[in-house]
């Protein structure tokens, strides 16, 4: 940090939360004297068997769905995995899904939706790439890049209609609906019923609660196929010694995201509109990039670009500022290179490589924003004068790179 900066500002929620008190109190005792493995037969096993299936059933309360359909995986990717791992067949996928998604996707035969430069899936789309052969669709919920939250209720009418198309034409064909709401989870419903998928994917590690920790929920429909083969835990399905101080811990931390997610949800899209406001007043030239309506929008998440300024530059200057911030997901920073997403929504180079993903959480308050706008500002006026640009020249850089880049 430069001497005078005074203060720590964290701005990447997206890649991780701290764990809540309240959570980290659930778990504790399972990691020192309620240690006992839920597989054991003695009477102290069986009540942490217990417990585990308490916070089951409390994460299918949240979700709207029965404790027997949930499998507990080692975190999203796991859970992912399991998902792709119930088909055979041809696949739909859209462009912005989450690497390991992608990945999945690869495995298989499969047609990838692209979206608009908002980063949204048009549902017509998603229809058009339905195949007779086509067995799952998986569009996330919400994307942890650029923000935009997915048409998903409308997708799973797509879905429905082919169903009942091939069940009317009297095809045996299954075909399922698959989302990953890892993002949402904290900011919105992940009740699987009003949504209308066969399988949701969900991470504690998003939502205050342990890394490592996930659920994949099915419907009864779904035939799920084991990864991880042992001692028979979760129903057959995904065997190993329970993770019981991170399942309980993870059903407290969707508790609490549920009982706070209109008021932390308000207050969180104040804080980025603060942020984003303060930019732009001082930055006009900046490109926001998501879809223009807020509703359509996660309310702690604004991806911004500077035309011709280098992101990585960025995070350094800013680190010595006292401020964290991403340049997208912690999967392809982690590799330094432009990801996918903004690729997808057709940012050109010049302009991607200039991009931050700024992300505010429970703990961000209107000084944490106000500190990071200001520095934010400092450390790109820096790059300018050593690139020799003044706001001029920078304003006409960013109009030539921003137009159709997804702007607003």
């Amino acid at each position: 940090m430069t001497a005078g900066a005074g203060r720590e500002v964290y701005l990447d929620y997206a890649a991780a939360t701290p764990v809540d008190p309240e959570v980290a109190a659930v778990m504790l005792p399972y990691l020192t004297e309620r240690f006992w493995n839920p597989s054991a037969p003695y009477a102290r096993a069986r009540e942490v068997r217990d417990d585990v299936e308490r916070a089951r059933g409390t994460l299918a309360r949240l979700i709207g769905a029965r404790p027997d359909n949930l499998v507990f995986t080692a975190g999203a990717t796991e859970a992912n995995n399991l998902a792709f791992a119930a088909v055979d067949g041809h696949v739909v996928v859209d462009a912005i899904e989450h690497e390991s998604v992608l990945a999945c996707a690869g495995m298989h035969a499969r047609r990838t939706v692209r979206v608009g430069a908002d980063g949204l899936v048009d549902p017509a789309a998603v229809a058009r790439a339905i195949r007779p052969d086509t067995e799952l669709v998986s569009v996330e919920l919400a994307n942890g890049e650029v923000g935009c939250i997915q048409p998903v209720r409308d997708i799973s009418r797509v879905v429905a209609a082919e169903r009942a198309r091939r069940l009317e034409a009297g095809e045996k064909t299954p075909i399922y609906l698959h989302s990953d709401a890892s993002q949402a989870a904290g900011a919105l419903s992940v009740n699987v019923g009003s949504l209308g998928v066969d399988m949701l994917t969900l991470s504690a590690a998003k939502v205050y609660g342990p890394k490592q920790v996930g659920v994949l929920w099915a419907s009864d429909d779904v035939r799920l196929r084991p990864l991880v083969y042992g001692g028979g835990q979760e129903g057959g399905v995904r065997s190993g010694t329970e993770n019981v101080a991170g399942v309980v811990g993870f059903a407290r931390a969707l508790e609490l995201a549920s009982e706070r997610r209109a008021e932390e949800s308000r207050r969180l899209a104040g804080l980025r509109e603060r942020l984003r406001s303060a930019l732009a007043s001082e930055l006009p030239w900046v490109v926001v990039s998501g879809p223009r309506n807020p509703k359509r929008r996660l309310p702690g998440l604004l991806h911004v670009s500077f035309a011709g300024i280098e992101a990585r530059r960025l995070v350094i200057a800013l680190e010595r500022e006292g401020v964290s911030v991403g340049t997208g997901s912690a999967c392809a920073a982690s590799r330094m290179r432009v990801s996918h997403v903004l690729d997808a929504i057709g940012m050109p180079r010049p302009l991607a490589e200039g991009s931050l993903r700024l992300t505010l959480g429970r703990p961000t308050t209107e000084g944490d924003v106000d500190y990071a706008a200001a520095a934010i500002v400092r450390c790109v006026r820096a790059e300018m004068a050593r690139l020799g640009r003044d706001d001029e020249s920078q304003a006409a850089l960013a109009a030539a790179l921003g137009a159709g880049a997804g702007g607003v």
